[in-house]
């Protein structure tokens, strides 16, 4: 697949765009930290961007008493990739996240 060409504007605002995501997916880490949205909301609107395309990996990372080992930990336990994205999930994983961190 060839990379396209884009003009200057169509970059900078591909780049404003890739940012502002970033942001809003920075924010939904604090909220999941802060226990002001539950495992649960995320993990059933993966229609939504935000959501869809995060790591599995930094959205267990960012739940309360969860780090980085315990994240790896049941990763590797109900087989799901380092690299997989909450769009990626199947719904058993779903159900087995939900019921092992909810």
């Amino acid at each position: 697949m060839a990379i396209p060409k884009l003009s200057p504007e169509e970059r900078k605002q591909a780049l404003q765009k890739a940012q502002q995501i970033r942001s809003q997916r920075m924010e939904v880490r604090k909220e999941l930290k802060a226990g002001k949205l539950a495992l649960a909301d995320v993990l059933n609107n993966d229609g939504n961007e935000i959501y869809a395309k995060m790591r599995v990996k930094y959205l267990l990372e960012s739940l309360p008493q969860v780090g980085k080992i315990t994240a790896q930990k049941v990763m590797e336990e109900i087989g799901i990739d380092d690299a997989r994205r909450v769009q990626g999930l199947g719904s058993r994983q779903k159900a087995q996240l939900l019921e092992r961190l909810a």
